[in-house]
């Protein structure tokens, strides 16, 4: 899954081996993506710790809607690389539940 939608809204998916222009430029803007969603959680902790300034409704509301872009992000990027995982191999018999071979 490609970390961008359609006109639509509705997710986009790439079908390669991970190594081609897209798959780079998709793996680029994920770091980007992140980036932002780190630094943006910075300020945000800083605008709501105890003692800080009283800030502006309309402010308090551009931090809420760029907190709600930044974890909409992540968790495109989340399930994007958790389908990219392989499926652990089953437990071979006589092995305890919490072995993993």
């Amino acid at each position: 899954m490609l970390p961008w939608t359609s006109p639509d809204g509705n997710p986009c998916y790439l079908s390669t081996d991970g190594r081609g222009y897209l798959s780079t430029l998709a793996d680029d803007i994920e770091t980007v993506q992140i980036s932002m969603g780190e630094e943006l959680l910075e300020y945000a902790r800083g605008v709501l710790a105890p003692g800080a300034p009283v800030r502006p409704a309309v402010e308090y509301r551009w931090l809420a809607c760029r907190l709600t872009e930044a974890l909409s992000d992540v968790l495109r990027i989340a399930d994007s690389r958790g389908q990219r995982i392989p499926a652990p191999q089953e437990a071979t018999e006589g092995a305890r539940p919490d072995e993993h071979n």
